[in-house]
């Protein structure tokens, strides 16, 4: 018995014996430890390392044709909502624009005068109508004397014929008044169709002046970009970007044989090369691909054609970001991300048909072009026709509508002026200076 012991002890005391044993003391409790950890906590976290930062990339495209004459923002630079990025040669579209105008002048004129000659040809229905009365009772009275003999019957003839022109003048008046009636019945100088179609095309050459600025239509980095001076530059020629890094997400390429927990709404745990471990970005998924990565590739593949080897597909996953955490540690587009979704205690529908709940993304740096437009009309309107001015119309709601934004029109960047020149021999609007913008 004492040998056994002490041979025990012999071994026990060997320092290879003791390194081993607390070796496999160590493993058994990392394993055990582990064991808890996956069982409370790993086997509810989906992982992948292929995520990446995503963002709408805004094209800048010129919606008409012409030369470039300035770009007012290079790549890397950050450019404001509706500042201008590429100015393109005006000349034409000015000269289109003076034409389209004066032109809408004599029409408001010309209508002025169809409403004039209107009450001149009511007026003269009437003479005419009172002269047939006149006619009408000469005829009668030398015909009570023609039965006594005191009128002869080529004085009442004459009455007759009297009587026959004046109804015949009567009938021409009323031809007139009608036919002119035809062109201004049931409208104002400013609802008259000749005037709206002068009109119409008042607005159509304003919008192809205001359109030699292209504008940023959201704030963000200039990427992308393409144009040079000199350039003629044609409707959708890409021009330049511009990146909103403050609306980026993160797409995340799941194994297939990862999505069969993923829900809408899960929270994510994100990880980016660029911070490192330091920084933790939170957000929760927000939609899945309709197909794998494969599937929607410019070149899918054939797998019908006999050559065929089985690969894991990957599905794409948004991410949307936590706006506060971006803002302390912005993400560019393209940077890579490490995904952890903790997919517990959610048994909602997989795939649920969410419709939107309103448009993805919006713009009103284009919404002064047409109030802009509506008021140099309106100026035209009231310059040669001074009565509509005072005389409540359709574009009465446009004048309000006008005055509700003529402070962010007035506000806008760079924004180009119109003016009513009411100087004699002018009555169209004249442009203030070529240095002034409007988008």
């Amino acid at each position: 018995m004492t040998s056994a012991t002490d041979g025990t002890r012999s071994l026990w005391s060997t320092p290879r014996v003791r390194w081993l044993s607390l070796i496999a003391a160590v493993v058994v409790v990392a394993g055990i430890g582990y064991g808890a950890y996956w069982y409370a906590y790993a086997r509810f976290v989906e992982y992948t390392d292929d995520a990446y930062v995503n963002g709408n990339v805004v094209e800048i495209t010129p919606r008409i044709s012409g030369t470039v004459v300035a770009i007012d923002a290079n790549n890397t630079q950050f450019v404001s909502s509706g500042a201008a990025l590429v100015r393109l040669d005006q000349a034409n579209a000015k000269v289109a624009l003076q034409r389209a105008e004066a032109q809408l002048a004599s029409t408001v004129r010309r209508v002025r005068n169809l409403f004039a000659t209107t009450a001149e040809l009511r007026a003269d229905v009437q003479v005419r109508r009172t002269a047939l009365i006149q006619a009408e009772s000469d005829y009668a009275r030398r015909a009570r004397l023609a039965r006594t003999g005191a009128v002869s019957g080529e004085d009442l003839q004459h009455a007759l014929d009297a009587v026959h022109a004046a109804q015949a003048a009567l009938a021409a008046a009323q031809q007139r008044l009608a036919a002119n009636r035809a062109w201004v019945d049931n409208t104002t100088i400013a609802t008259n169709p000749a005037v709206q179609a002068a009109a119409a095309a008042v607005h159509a050459a304003y919008l192809t002046y205001a359109r030699t600025v292209l504008p940023a239509p959201v704030s963000g980095f200039v990427a992308k970009r393409n144009v040079q001076l000199g350039e003629h530059v044609s409707p959708g020629m890409p021009l330049m970007s511009v990146v909103p890094l403050n609306q980026v997400w993160v797409d995340a390429n799941f194994k297939e044989s990862q999505l069969a927990d993923m829900r809408i709404g899960q929270p994510v745990r994100l990880v980016s090369d660029l911070y490192g471990s330091g920084v933790v970005f939170h957000g929760r998924i927000i939609g899945f691909g309709a197909g794998t990565g494969s599937a929607f590739s410019l070149l899918p593949p054939q797998n019908a054609t006999g050559n065929w080897i089985k690969i894991v597909q990957r599905v794409p996953v948004r991410i949307a970001l936590d706006p506060k955490e971006l803002a302390a540690h912005p993400l560019q587009i393209g940077l890579s991300m490490d995904a952890y979704v903790d997919v517990r205690h959610d048994r909602s529908p997989r795939l649920p048909e969410v419709a939107s709940n309103g448009p993805d993304a919006t713009t009103d740096v284009f919404s002064s072009v047409e109030a802009q437009a509506a008021r140099t009309i309106r100026q035209i309107i009231v310059a040669n026709d001074p009565g509509a001015a005072r005389r409540p119309g359709p574009h009465a709601e446009d004048a309000s509508l006008d005055s509700g934004r003529s402070g962010k029109v007035s506000a806008a960047h760079d924004g180009q002026r119109l003016a009513a020149d009411h100087r004699a021999g002018n009555t169209s609007t004249r442009l203030l200076g070529a240095d002034h913008w409007l988008y």
